[in-house]
């Protein structure tokens, strides 16, 4: 299933309320328990590539070149 960000907005708000539904557009999702959720948003953030709310940092790679470059 393709989230969004709003999606993972809404469950954040309902696990920090303490609520075990969700409304999403024009469907209320009753989960069954806070693992459940936590386990789902999870998985939203996975999908969206988000780790735990923070962007991923960039790899950087560097080159360097030793000697006079004579062969």
């Amino acid at each position: 299933m393709a989230f969004n960000n709003k999606q993972v907005e809404q469950l954040e708000a309902a696990i920090a309320a303490g609520v075990l539904s969700v409304r999403y557009a024009d469907r209320t999702v009753t989960y069954q328990s806070l693992v459940e959720m936590r386990r789902l948003l999870k998985q939203m953030r996975d999908e969206l590539g988000q780790a735990a709310g923070v962007p991923r940092r960039r790899r950087i790679v560097r080159l360097y070149q030793s000697g006079t470059g004579n062969v």
